[in-house]
């Protein structure tokens, strides 16, 4: 499963490097590194959105660097829980 985060510049003003570390270190601490692919994305045509713009399951988020672990928590582990049941 991919998890994209734009690294654009609007997104980089945003605090996206900071989104794409608590990723990192949360896809580490819950050892999914073989299930979910951390992925970095140019302009991914959101730029007017106030937040880092992610894309998950194909389809799109945007998050802030203070709400990246709750996104990751609410929103890609509970997909990965449903995808292990079946």
């Amino acid at each position: 499963m991919e998890l994209k985060v734009c690294v654009g510049s609007a997104c980089h003003l945003k605090g996206s490097s900071d989104v794409v570390k608590t990723f990192q270190n949360l896809i580490q601490k819950a050892k999914l590194e073989e299930e979910v692919q951390l992925k970095g994305s140019f302009c991914m045509g959101h730029c007017d959105d106030p937040d880092v713009t992610v894309e998950f399951n194909n389809k799109i988020y945007s998050t802030t660097p203070d709400k990246a672990g709750q996104f990751f928590n609410d929103t890609v582990l509970p997909f990965l829980s449903k995808k292990v049941k079946k």
